[in-house]
């Protein structure tokens, strides 16, 4: 087997902002393993809030590569990393590349059905309500919204209230990435019920998740910064009602799956997010979406050029051509 890796630096179509963080472009790592006449990629981002970026990403990479060339396999390789996004790519490129030596799509080696179009949240970064309110009519096809909000009072309330005045159809969800306190959250709630949010995600600091602690909410709420990977989801049970799983935070599909059977087992909904990405990190996300009650899953909106092939876009729902990664 052989290794090759990759850095690509994509442009954003626009500056994407959450709480504490702005982004205008996104360098990826492409992972590339190759036997006999075969070549798979997995593509990972990294986890920016935990400094797991490029340079670690291609250093964590380069620490394995006698192991994969030798022949590692993915249970094996989950040994020798820990989750992220080192893992991740590696672990999607040797999906990929079992599909094409065996001549099997990667779902039906994972034991699924044939994948199908999934409903996706449409993700509207932080911005004045006007511009949030804008972005929600431009996003005609959604059925489903997220919007990220940052934890200001009471900027937080009148971007929810613009933007369901400007869509009252979708359904709609709130992420909060870390922002909120327990006092803000409560502050928040009656315009959160008032407007119909059907979800709140991560509203408190990772770290943090005994403030969730006898908090009446009548909102579901998400893990995401909180969940990383299958160890940490026991610890989660009777604060959480619903986990978010990335494949750059657990380190790939591999345990991505294992987390979607373990989190029905804890009683917990199931929900699969991105950190950004191209049409090559969202494929094998779509394949876990699968499984999931929650799809956010429109990476490739944010970014100004995609991969051939790419992700679709229609009726609110996001699909992938039977073709490129994944199958033979």
């Amino acid at each position: 087997m052989q290794l090759a890796v990759t850095r690509e630096l994509i442009p954003l179509s626009a500056p994407f902002t959450i709480t504490g963080y702005t982004s205008t472009d996104l360098t990826v790592v492409v992972a590339c393993v190759s036997e006999r006449s075969a070549a798979g990629q997995g593509e990972a981002a990294g986890v920016y809030y935990l400094g797991d970026e490029e340079d670690r990403i291609c250093a964590a990479i380069e620490d394995v590569r006698h192991d994969v060339e030798a022949g590692v396999d993915r249970e094996s390789l989950r040994r020798l990393l820990p989750p992220g996004g080192a893992r991740n790519a590696l672990d999607c490129a040797l999906w990929d590349l079992e599909a094409k030596l065996l001549g099997q799509p990667v779902w039906r080696i994972a034991g699924l059905g044939r994948p199908r179009p999934l409903l996706t949240t449409f993700t509207i970064p932080a911005n004045d309500p006007g511009t949030m309110a804008a972005k929600a009519v431009e996003y005609a096809q959604a059925k489903s919204l997220k919007l990220k909000l940052t934890g200001e009072l009471p900027l937080d309330a009148e971007r929810v209230r613009a933007v369901r005045k400007a869509r009252p159809d979708v359904w709609m969800a709130v992420d909060a990435n870390q922002g909120f306190t327990p006092a803000s959250l409560a502050a928040l709630m009656l315009d959160f019920v008032a407007c119909k949010v059907k979800l709140v995600e991560q509203p408190f600091a990772r770290g943090r998740e005994a403030d969730l602690d006898g908090f009446r909410c009548p909102i579901p709420v998400a893990a995401d910064e909180s969940v990383q990977g299958l160890a940490d989801l026991e610890s989660l049970v009777g604060r959480f009602d619903i986990v978010n799983i990335k494949l750059d935070k657990c380190g790939g599909l591999t345990e991505g799956l294992e987390m979607a059977a373990e989190a029905r087992r804890l009683g917990f909904g199931v929900m699969v997010g991105n950190m950004i990405g191209t049409s090559l990190a969202m494929a094998p996300a779509w394949i876990l979406g699968q499984l999931c009650d929650i799809n956010d899953l429109d990476g490739t909106l944010f970014i100004s050029r995609d991969r051939v092939p790419a992700m679709r876009f229609e009726s609110g729902k996001v699909s992938y051509p039977d073709a490129g990664w994944g199958y033979p």
